[in-house]
């Protein structure tokens, strides 16, 4: 591969659908690599807003009715006993459950290391400001279900719950023919401490936890992925509860220099590529030379892998393969791309880290696999996509808690305060609010 190739002219048999330079990319418009903005169409929207309507006005009766229709589920009830869930749970393989407690552990470990902390500063002699963190009264945390199945969500959204100090946290996922949840969505909700289980999916589950039905209580806050309709639903009854960050689908960014493992970062191309056929993945080598290694080691890889056709879909309409001329221009490329994984495959990570800006979650080295972070490294992987990195951080303990803010005075203070807090009421034309300072002001 040379420089000379222009996102128009990838080189044929490319696994990549842009090849170039980062240049080549602002020189031939990058809407198609930049425009990853989650985006629904009219009819998922529509049918969207159907389905919470019927959940608010119908309650269980609609949910039992949607889980006969969508999952052919005949419910007799939509709460899983405790005891169920748990003997449901008790048949996933021992090695398998023993993975998921140490997730857990260590995404306890990492999100009670940053619990928000109560803070209080007197701004003046006599004049006390304070911040208190507030845990949510309820949350609730949507699995996806059927084809997709994705426990280490579960942990991911309940234990930063738990250690912010929720008061309750409940658990909606579709049903198996069983009734219930899969029983690995279930040994999740198990290990991660989660109170109660529904069997309920899709955009009515979200309606339900929204709104609250005779069966499942109103939360505070939504947080968990989920399908076009789940996203819709999150973001129509956004005014209504909390949600997290709105998500699309996954990204990846590598930054690779001279000294980089090409074939550790074909790997990580293919690993985070087979996600979706919408999944983004760029990689930005410092020379052309280990563009050309990344690319031969991605095409040796991707006709093996059982997931080759998402994986060679996701590089062929969102992969770029780019040379920048350093690992500084790369670092200012990946700030404005604002990417949910950053991956920095350069000679010291740790100096590049300084200048990085816009990431939901940054891996050091190509032994800091992406995939570490996605399950066990104890760091979130709910994280904004879509170049939502700009403006949202990943999920966390701070996303469980809302602050209560509170002022102390003293009377030697209220004295000193009141003629300027008088002046400043009178210019706003607020006469009350002067008179209120007044009455404090030394006589």
């Amino acid at each position: 591969m040379t420089t000379s190739l222009t996102p128009a002219q990838p080189r044929v048999g490319s696994a990549f659908r842009f090849t170039g330079t980062i240049a080549d990319v602002a020189a031939a418009g990058n809407g198609a690599l930049f425009d990853r903005a989650l985006s629904l169409d009219d009819h998922v929207r529509t049918r969207t807003a159907g389905i919470i309507q019927r959940v608010r006005q119908d309650g269980d009766r609609a949910l039992r009715e949607l889980a006969y229709s969508l999952d052919g589920v005949a419910l007799e009830q939509l709460e899983v006993p405790g005891a169920a869930w748990r003997d449901a749970a008790a048949i996933v393989a021992p090695e398998l459950r023993s993975a998921l407690e140490r997730a857990a552990r260590n995404i306890r470990r990492a999100h009670e290391a940053w619990r928000p902390q109560p803070g209080e500063v007197e701004t003046e002699p006599g004049v006390i400001v304070g911040r208190r963190p507030d845990p949510l009264a309820r949350v609730g945390i949507y699995a996806p279900g059927g084809r997709a199945l994705y426990p280490s969500s579960v942990l991911m959204g309940a234990i930063p719950a738990r250690v912010a100090g929720v008061g309750e946290i409940i658990m909606c996922s579709p049903p198996c023919p069983s009734g219930m949840p899969a029983p690995i969505m279930l040994a999740a909700a198990e290990v991660s401490g989660v109170d109660r289980v529904f069997s309920a999916g899709g955009a009515g589950a979200i309606a339900a936890m929204a709104y609250g039905t005779q069966s499942i209580p109103r939360v505070d806050r939504i947080v968990g992925p989920g399908n076009a309709y789940v996203a819709a639903a999150k973001l129509q009854v956004a005014s209504d509860t909390g949600i997290d960050a709105p998500a699309g689908p996954s990204e990846l960014l590598i930054i690779a220099d001279d000294g980089a493992d090409a074939d550790a970062v074909a790997r990580e191309v293919v690993a985070q590529a087979e996600h979706d056929p919408d999944t983004a993945i760029v990689v930005i080598a410092t020379s052309p030379d280990i563009a050309a290694a990344v690319s031969r080691g991605v095409q040796c890889l991707v006709p093996f892998e059982k997931r080759a056709d998402i994986i060679a879909a996701s590089l062929g309409a969102r992969g770029a393969l780019l040379v920048a001329s350093d690992v500084a221009a790369a670092i200012r490329f990946s700030n404005d791309w604002a990417p949910e994984h950053l991956l920095l495959a350069v000679t010291d990570p740790g100096a590049a880290l300084r200048d990085v800006r816009n990431a939901g979650t940054v891996c050091l080295g190509t032994t800091t696999s992406v995939v570490f972070g996605d399950y066990i490294t104890g760091a979130n992987h709910v994280l904004p996509t879509g170049g939502a990195a700009r403006r949202y951080s990943g999920l966390s303990t701070m996303d469980f808690i809302r602050w209560t803010t509170y002022q102390r005075v003293t009377d030697t203070a209220a004295r000193s305060l009141a003629g300027d807090v008088a002046l400043l009421a009178a210019a706003e034309r607020l006469p009350g609010h002067a008179a209120a300072a007044r009455r404090l002001a030394p006589q």
